[in-house]
């Protein structure tokens, strides 16, 4: 049986350097370097390891999903910013400024981006499904 004492993910970057200013200035988490790369403390539970990698190659999929209030305003802060959002066409078109407008049988309302290493991220409407499925899971597990 598995038994753990906390949860956080990691991926790679090519620059610690552009990634920390990133993580920090442009979307306000706490950083902190280590020897062997960047912690970054996404909420008081979970954290996001970046390290780096020379040959690092971007993520294809999404690697971290931030949920917001509202998809609209967080675009405009992170545009504001300077960070630019991803344009998709096909069953998850996005409106001119990135948005992929959920609903029912469509999924929540999400608006994709890149940090400076090309990783996807996202932020992500807090829904009713979203916020459901949370209070279903457990807040530790044993496996």
């Amino acid at each position: 049986m598995l038994v753990y004492t906390r949860v956080f993910s990691s991926y790679s970057v090519n620059d610690l350097p552009k990634a920390k200013e990133f993580y920090e200035k442009t979307l306000g988490f706490p950083v902190t370097q280590t020897p062997e790369g960047l912690s970054v403390q996404v909420t008081k539970e979970y954290a996001v390891f970046l390290y780096p990698k020379p040959d690092h190659q971007p993520a294809t999929f999404t690697v971290l999903n931030l949920e917001v209030m509202s998809v609209d305003a967080a675009v405009d802060a992170l545009t504001a910013s300077g960070v630019k959002m991803q344009q998709y066409e096909g069953e998850i078109k996005t409106d001119e400024k990135g948005i992929m407008h959920g609903g029912p049988g469509k999924g929540p309302t999400i608006a994709w981006f890149a940090d400076p290493a090309g990783n996807i991220l996202s932020v992500v409407e807090n829904s009713p499904a979203i916020s459901t499925a949370k209070e279903k899971e457990p807040a530790t597990a044993e496996a």
